[in-house]
């Protein structure tokens, strides 16, 4: 179950916990006020490698890389 984040004007920032289909709440129980839900960033992350954690792919797959395009730059050495 998902921890939901409301803002109460008279209590501050809370948490509930709440199931994906359950409605958002309108009045924080202890005080009465009127309350918004907020939107707070999720926990997940995705691990190892990959176009994701730098935004480019890595130079073996394929791409063209440095100007070299379509692999056509020579080696030293050729």
């Amino acid at each position: 179950m998902p921890l939901r984040e409301y803002d109460c004007p008279r209590c501050g920032t809370f948490e509930v916990l709440q199931k994906h289909h359950d409605e958002p709440l309108e009045h924080h129980e202890p005080c009465g006020s009127k309350v918004e839900r907020k939107i707070s960033l999720s926990s997940f992350s995705l691990k190892g490698g990959g176009w994701y954690s730098d935004g480019y792919a890595s130079a073996g797959s394929g791409s063209s890389t440095g100007g070299c395009a379509g692999g056509a730059c020579a080696l030293p050495g050729d």
